[in-house]
This record gives C-alpha cells, structure tokens and sequence, in this order.
C-alpha cells in the first residue's frame, strides 16, 4: 500500500515539475522581444494566443521561393498564427542586403506583409536573444536543434511553448505544419518531435 502511494506521489510530482518546466519556458518566451526592420522594437508579449512560426530567411537562396508560401500561411490563419522572418546572412552569405534591400525584396518579389525583422545571426557566438531560446533546451524546454541553412522553421504554441522543428526544405504550406494549426489539440498530449 505504500509502495503503490509512493508511486502515485511521484507521477503526481513528476507531472508538476513538468507542468512548471513548460510554464517557465513559455514565460520566458514572452518576455523576449526583437527589431523589426524598420528599427521598431516588436515585444512578443503580443504573440499571447497565436501559434507562431520562426523562419531564418535569406534573398539569394534556392529556398527562398518559401516567401511565398510563408505570406500565404499568414493570410490562411491570420488570427491563429504570426509570421517572423529573421533575415540572416551565415548561409552561404545569401542574405548581402541592408534592412532597405531585404524590405523591398520581399514586398515587391512575393508581397510579404508578415513581420521581418532586423538581419541578425540565428547561431553562433552573436545568435539573437530570439535564437538563442529556440535553441537551448534549457530555456525552451527540449530542443537543441540550431538552423542548418535558411529557412529553418520554429512553431511556438499559442501558450508560448516550443512544439517542433522543422528542416529547411519542410514548406510552410506543409502538412506537417498546417496540421498543427489547423486543428487546435491538446498541448499536453501533442507529443514534441524533430519533423
């Protein structure tokens, strides 16, 4: 009889210290914030309630057509998901231009409206505070997995918790991600993997 107690208690406390570690990385999530390109500070306390989807961009790469459908997942669930683009340029130096050329390149080659923000490094020793939540597990709560190349993909749940990674060549269009905000599940029971 107390062996069976001492096990309930520690799935019950296992389950707690689960349900803290989640609600920590989803606080700290919100109090991140970036600059947007045109030198706005962007606070993602404002993300509270929408899936977000984090992409590091580049103008010059085979998958840049990506813009495309990234604009097009936004205006599919525009009040369920957000957008940001983080132009980077450690790729293959695909992404030369000023905060001016990236803006342009993106409104008049695939009529981007969801938000960009400053070109910044997603790894390395100058990795963006944004970057830097997304890839270490102890601050998101399980996930290492630092961008390979451009367009690499980050969903955050609409409470602010990292639910999966997804490789370049995974189109925002994808299954894969439009599954998860499609249909609205049980954070508890969607089970975080790499895709």
């Amino acid at each position: 009889m107390f062996g069976k107690r001492f096990r309930l208690w520690g799935v019950a406390t296992a389950c707690a210290l689960s349900l803290s570690a989640q609600q920590k990385a989803a606080d700290s999530f919100y109090r991140l914030s970036s600059t947007t390109l045109n030198g706005a500070e962007y606070p993602f306390e404002q993300l509270k309630g929408k899936y977000v989807l984090i992409v590091n961009t580049a103008s010059k790469c085979g998958f840049t057509k990506q813009y495309a459908d990234l604009q097009r997942l936004s205006e599919t669930y525009p009040d369920k998901l957000v957008v940001l683009g983080f132009p980077c340029n450690q790729f293959g130096k695909q992404e030369p231009g000023s905060s001016k050329d990236i803006e342009e390149f993106c409104s008049v080659n695939y009529g981007v409206t969801f938000t960009i923000m400053e070109k910044s490094d997603v790894k390395g020793e100058q990795q963006n505070a944004v970057y830097r939540w997304l890839t270490d597990k102890s601050l998101n709560g399980w996930n290492e997995e630092v961008p390979s190349w451009n367009f690499c993909k980050y969903l955050v749940s609409p409470e602010g918790q990292l639910l999966k990674f997804f490789p370049s060549a995974v189109n925002p269009m994808s299954e894969k991600i439009t599954s998860v905000i499609a249909v609205r599940g049980n954070i508890a029971d969607s089970h975080i993997v790499n895709q």
